[in-house]
């Protein structure tokens, strides 16, 4: 399949392609008269690209992630680690995210409170 089917089949942005292709990492991609022709172990490392990508991983870390994954056969604990590092970063976020909807729901309640004062 050609980058423009990839691309239209997964909802994968081209750039996102070409940066994949870019960074070496794609043994099985051949080209085929030009054109880079992928398959179904290339849509799966692809697919692991877009999960790092949607839970926050930077591009340089998802290279730095994908390179782990197939240049090194021992990288799990690295790679744990990358995760893991993200993981407390969204966590941290989320209790921010909480405390801020405790102030908005505060601040609600008091205006509630002091119409219901008025009336």
């Amino acid at each position: 399949m050609t980058i423009q089917e990839a691309s239209d089949r997964y909802q994968i942005p081209v750039n996102i392609l070409k940066k994949y292709e870019s960074w070496g990492l794609c043994g099985a991609v051949k080209k085929v008269m030009g054109t880079w022709q992928y398959d179904d172990e290339d849509l799966e490392r692809l697919s692991l690209m877009m999960t790092l990508h949607d839970i926050g991983f930077t591009t340089e870390e998802v290279e730095t992630y994908m390179r782990l994954t197939l240049e090194q056969s021992d990288s799990e604990r690295e790679r744990l680690r990358m995760l893991s590092r993200k993981r407390d970063a969204a966590l941290d976020e989320l209790h921010f995210r909480e405390h801020r909807l405790q102030r908005l729901d505060y601040l609600r309640y008091e205006i509630q409170k002091a119409q219901e004062r008025k009336e």
